[in-house]
């Protein structure tokens, strides 16, 4: 039976530096765009990984488990992800709404699954269209998978196919983990291509290896210097706490 690591002990929350890389977070060591970023045309106009997902640790179990929900032993991961999904969109959209210049994103949508056949019935998008209170008003499917061959973790915007044509609309797209980021690059050059006037992405965390390079260091350098916390990477440099949704419209920065 998969058994989480205790919640009390929080994941990291990336923050921008001289040992990150200003688009995605990862850890690179040095300045400037990590490899990953450098390789993928750049589609989305704020991002925002909300926490770090270390492999073999809590919040990289809750992902890789909530996909399986229909699995018994792993039942309470779409319970722990929905309840992470509400926090961070509730706390931090007018963060990443500020970031790419927009007064409010009017529709929500999600990266569609490698998988087809899992897409129909992710249960990311049962998550944001119905358990969200935030955004099941706004949350739509915006995006299919194509019927053309994807290489993974390559940047290919024909991967995606629009669901319909947009108008212009400032668009949220959320996903669950960004390893390279080709994924959601390409899907929001689909979304910008179909009509969207702006794309900026949410995600629930980005990943890292604790054994690659000297992340390890990097990591507990962060959780010594307070990487735990409400704030965001966006809105770390406020002096503030964020107000409750409602009382602010122009983000926390």
């Amino acid at each position: 039976m998969w058994l989480p690591r205790s919640a009390a002990e929080p994941p990291l929350t990336p923050r921008h530096g001289p040992d990150s890389c200003p688009r995605c977070l990862n850890l690179t060591g040095a300045a400037g765009l990590c490899r990953a970023c450098r390789a993928n045309e750049q589609h989305l106009a704020a991002v925002l990984p909300r926490f770090y997902s270390v492999g073999g640790e809590w919040l990289h179990h809750v992902i890789l488990a909530y996909k399986r929900d229909a699995d018994p032993s792993v039942t309470g991961a779409v319970s722990q992800l929905s309840r992470i999904c509400e926090t961070m969109l509730a706390s931090h959209e007018r963060c990443v709404a500020a970031a790419a210049s927009v007064a409010t994103f009017q529709i929500v949508t999600t990266v569609p699954s490698a998988d087809p056949l899992r897409d129909l019935h992710h249960p990311l998008r049962r998550i944001l269209g119905s358990e969200v209170r935030h955004t099941r008003a706004r949350y739509e499917r915006l995006l299919v998978r194509s019927a053309g061959p994807a290489i993974p973790r390559v940047f290919d915007p024909a991967r995606y196919q629009a669901t319909r044509r947009l108008d212009g609309e400032a668009v949220l797209l959320v996903d669950d983990m960004w390893t390279s980021g080709a994924s959601a690059e390409s899907a929001a050059a689909a979304l910008l291509a179909a009509g969207a006037g702006t794309v900026a992405a949410i995600v629930v965390a980005r990943h890292l290896n604790r054994a690659w390079r000297d992340n390890d260091r990097l990591l507990r350098r962060l959780a010594r210097d307070g990487g735990v916390g409400e704030r965001c990477a966006l809105c770390a440099a406020s002096a503030p706490s964020p107000p409750p949704l409602g009382q602010a419209t122009a983000g926390c920065r």
